[in-house]
Formats: structure tokens, sequence, C-alpha cells
């Protein structure tokens, strides 16, 4: 089996010494994720768990765009996407447990440089759409968690 096609393991370690500072490994790569000051206990010394979901949503947006650009031989230069993420009141859930709910809204503007026409830039967002983690955030998803044995 290569390592592509090796199932990817992410490891996640928050030390009992910090609030929330966590240390994320994938394969030989690290970055830290932290709280802001504006949570007790955070020192802001990485970005936040949905700033690493909007940069993992970002990355492959732009990442697939330019594959796609590249591939039509479009004059793509820098791709820019600026996100954010908040949560709405949801008054038209139908299916809302509560009065109160609200949806998870992620907002993403994208900055195309380059000498394109607009059926060109329409594509691209088109495109955008259809990055793999585009489409896991909007599938219906399952996540399966365990607890290891303390041994």
């Amino acid at each position: 089996m290569s390592d592509s096609e090796e199932k990817k393991i992410v490891h996640v370690h928050l030390p009992a010494d910090e609030p929330f500072k966590t240390t994320l490994t994938a394969g030989k790569h690290e970055i830290i994720s932290d709280e802001p000051p504006s949570v007790e206990g955070g020192q802001n010394q990485g970005p936040d768990p949905y700033d690493l979901l909007l940069m993992s949503l970002g990355t492959c947006t732009a990442m697939t765009m330019k594959m796609y650009a590249r591939g039509k031989k479009w004059p793509v230069e820098d791709i820019y996407i600026e996100m954010r993420h908040n949560k709405r009141h949801a008054d038209d859930c139908a299916d809302c447990e509560s009065s109160s709910s609200k949806i998870d809204t992620i907002e993403k503007e994208l900055i195309i440089k380059g000498d394109l026409s607009q059926e060109q830039l329409d594509k691209l967002l088109e495109i955008s759409k259809k990055c793999p983690v585009h489409r896991t955030l909007m599938s219906e998803m399952s996540i399966n968690t365990t607890v290891a044995d303390k041994n």
C-alpha cells in the first residue's frame, strides 16, 4: 500500500497543563490551535477550531478552482477567499427542535485575479462548490467516536 493509499490519521493532543492550546499533527506537519482571550483560559496561540474549519474549506476550494482553471488553461493568477462563520436564527426551520434554533452559516467570497470572462468566473463559482471539503460539509455525515482502552 503506497503512502497516498494509507488511511490518514490526524493526532490531536491537549495536555493537562493547557486550558485550550492543542497540538494537531498530520504526518510530519504540526500546527497549534487555541481559543481567543475572550474565552477564559484562551491564549490566542493559534487559530480556533472554527478558523481551522474555514481554512480547510478555503484551501480545498482554492485548490479545486486552480486545478480546474489550469486544466482549461485559463489565466488565473491569484485566488483569495474570505470566509466567515456564524449561527443564524432558523426562522424557516421546519424540523428544528426549538424555536431558538440556529443554523450554522458559512459566507464565502471568492476573489479571483486574472483576465477572465464573466462566463469563466461563473464556472469557477460553480466549481468552487464541488471541492471535496464543501461536498463533505454539505452531505449527511456520520462521526463514529469511541474511547480507547486505558492501557
